[in-house]
């Protein structure tokens, strides 16, 4: 099929470098987190589907795949057994992609999340150099309030940076914390469109990933660790000259996850046929 081409074509080209150091047992401290902590292997981003409604009538070999389903003289996604398996993780994702796309962003937290993960400890998470070193670090977050709003950056903050944060955050509280100014949350887009599986159409999923990489970028640059050496810029978040260039490119960012947001909800919510909806409160635990 020349869209199934064409798709794989496309995730080839994304994943190419990452794959090439794989081969040589390479490591990269910006590149390989998409594959490292989300843990999604290259192989998920070639695999094609067209989402909901479409019938496929030149690809019988796709009856026997997980969630398909013979349609008249095609095949086409079981929504319906699909949600059968996976009905509390859909309705997850579904209420809180629902609660951040119409929530206002924030922008006020310039990136700190990093910092607070090596706040006053002789550990970091990367094996990069500290650009302003250990004492210059620590200063910076101590001259700042941390205003981390996303679980899954908060629970790696060191022992010492907890404490300092506006917001106690806790897995329970993601949906009601979860906002659309957070690099995080956009990045996990990514994630949430790799979990709902063949309801997401590919250019969905590689637009996704291609945003996911983009915030990786950002979150790295504005991070305390020193990546000329890998080809990579500093924004200098401790001044107000690079507080106004993350903010820039922050709002860039979560613009196109607000969007992409918004086509997984349109993407996945037909298949959403509960008579007057569904309550998916209290949150539930997504990853």
């Amino acid at each position: 099929m020349p869209l199934a081409t064409a798709h794989a074509e496309r995730a080839d080209a994304l994943t190419a470098a990452h794959r090439a150091r794989a081969s040589r047992g390479e490591k990269h401290p910006v590149e390989d987190f998409l594959f490292t902590y989300y843990s999604y292997k290259p192989a998920i981003l070639r695999r094609w589907h067209p989402g909901v409604g479409v019938v496929l009538r030149d690809a019988p070999e796709r009856a026997a795949w997980r969630w398909y389903r013979a349609a008249g003289d095609g095949v086409t996604v079981d929504a319906t057994a699909f949600r059968s398996e996976k009905g509390s993780m859909f309705g997850g994702i579904l209420n809180l992609l629902r609660a951040t796309v119409a929530r206002p962003a924030s922008f006020g937290c310039f990136g700190l999340h990093e910092w607070a993960m090596a706040y006053r400890s002789d550990e970091v998470r990367h094996p990069v150099p500290l650009r302003l070193g250990r004492e210059g670090t620590d200063a910076v977050v101590d001259a700042h309030q941390l205003t981390c709003t996303h679980f899954d950056a908060f629970r790696f903050f060191t022992p010492e940076a907890v404490p300092l944060n506006r917001t106690p955050l806790s897995r329970d509280d993601q949906v009601r914390r979860e906002q659309p100014g957070c690099l995080h949350a956009g990045m996990d887009v990514y994630k949430w469109a790799v979990k709902l599986g063949p309801l997401v159409p590919g250019t969905v999923l590689l637009d996704a990933f291609e945003l996911a990489r983009d915030i990786r970028t950002l979150d790295m640059e504005a991070s305390p660790y020193d990546l000329t050496a890998w080809g990579y810029g500093s924004v200098a978040i401790e001044t107000p000259e690079g507080k106004a260039v993350y903010v820039a490119r922050q709002r860039a960012l979560s613009a196109r996850g607000q969007a992409l947001r918004q086509r997984l909800i349109d993407a996945v919510a037909a298949t959403d046929d509960t008579p007057g909806g569904v309550d998916f409160s209290p949150p539930r635990t997504l990853l």
